[in-house]
């Protein structure tokens, strides 16, 4: 396709730029890697990365897609006019451009200056929220250049309420022009029962329900709420702290504290969708990501849910789950939730199916490929271009 001034029509797979800081974060938390794996061949993709090192989640693309990792023009450093110049013209041979968080707001930039002298395409701007949250939201400079920046884009995409009602008040998107749609995943894939020994630490004989949770970065506070919540309970529950931030010397120091030395810590975690229905309470321990996909696998697995009442959590699970999301750093409250879900076999029962065919209706990765297939083929004036 030819600069689109002079604008043909579109033969062959939709052209892609992706603009975005790294490409180190996995399929569990970046959609566009499912998406673009799902299209196969009706896309081919260019990524323009500000960090070029940092694209370990190249792995997890099908070998078979049509996908470059440019190296030119430098997306990263000051705002120059010969680097924003450079970022326009490249973006004129695609079909649609793609960014993502903080680490592509030059091109962003780039859009909103050139995008009517230069003919580019329509940009898609993604915000999954944990650059807005860990990189200054409240930085009124940044803040302004976001917001200068964003005023030029055909849509935004946040998978979550806070989000969404921060694009509106602090950067000034029309309603209309915010989309929000949730990260989907396999739902399907977490209906198995596979035997406790999955994880390794619970081989052995113990009978006690299993309290379950995932620790990332940034969910250390919870986390140790979480253990003087349970300590009481120990004699009926024991505690497993799966996730990237679970072998944090504070976590473990905790468990030292409270004398709870059973606590299992695995080494290596299997894939989520093999462990986290061996819970029989999934504890949510939130963290620095906006929106938490451990939460929504728990739902897939069919699992009653304790999870501190912020953000978007209570509209996520099932109605008659919402009793059980507590005040936030309430180890009581906590305490006092747990308790009655470990006496009431027949209640976690009825949560966790409730859980579950919430999660298939509102999570499941067919509904997020469907609603971000119309919004881009919509972008570009071909709605079948993606479906």
């Amino acid at each position: 396709m030819s600069k689109r001034a002079g604008k043909t029509e579109r033969t062959g797979p939709l052209r892609v730029l992706h603009l975005r800081g790294d490409f180190d974060r996995g399929s569990r938390d970046t959609p566009i890697i499912r998406l673009m794996n799902h299209w196969g061949q009706r896309a081919s993709h260019d990524l323009l990365l500000g960090d070029p090192g940092a694209d370990r989640a190249r792995a997890e693309l099908d070998a078979e897609l049509t996908v470059r990792f440019l190296r030119e023009p430098p997306l990263a450093g000051r705002p120059t006019s010969g680097r924003l110049l450079a970022l326009g013209r490249l973006m004129q041979d695609y079909d649609l451009v793609l960014s993502f968080g903080w680490g592509a707001i030059n091109g962003i930039m780039a859009h909103r200056l050139l995008r009517r002298v230069e003919q580019l395409p329509p940009l898609i701007h993604h915000a999954q929220g944990i650059d807005v949250y860990a990189g200054g939201n409240g930085n009124s400079t940044r803040n302004l250049y976001r917001r200068i920046a964003l005023a030029g884009i055909h849509a935004l995409v946040v998978p979550s309420n806070r989000l969404a009602h921060i694009a509106q008040k602090e950067w000034h998107i029309k309603a209309e022009r915010v989309h929000q749609i949730p990260n989907g995943i396999d739902v399907g894939a977490y209906g198995k029962r596979l035997p406790r020994s999955t994880i390794s630490g619970l081989e052995g004989g113990d009978e006690r329900l299993i309290v379950g949770t995932v620790a990332g970065a940034g969910s250390e506070p919870a986390v140790r709420c979480l253990m003087r919540a349970i300590a009481p309970l120990r004699d009926r529950v024991r505690l497993v702290i799966m996730g990237e931030g679970a072998a944090c010397e504070t976590i473990r120091a905790e468990a030292a504290t409270l004398d709870m030395n059973d606590v299992l810590i695995p080494a290596i975690s299997p894939p989520p969708h093999d462990y986290i229905g061996l819970f029989d309470i999934f504890a949510f321990s939130p963290d620095d990501r906006p929106f938490p996909v451990s939460l929504v696998e728990a739902m897939a697995a069919g699992r009653a849910i304790v999870a501190p009442d912020i953000d978007d959590m209570a509209a996520m699970v099932a109605p008659s789950n919402r009793r059980f999301m507590v005040r936030p750093d309430d180890e009581v409250s906590m305490r006092a939730a747990l308790e009655a879900l470990a006496v009431d076999a027949d209640l976690r029962l009825h949560l966790g199916e409730a859980n579950r065919q919430r999660a298939r209706q509102c999570f499941d990765e067919a509904v997020m490929i469907r609603l971000y297939a119309e919004l881009y083929g919509t972008a570009v004036g071909d709605s079948l271009a993606l479906i």
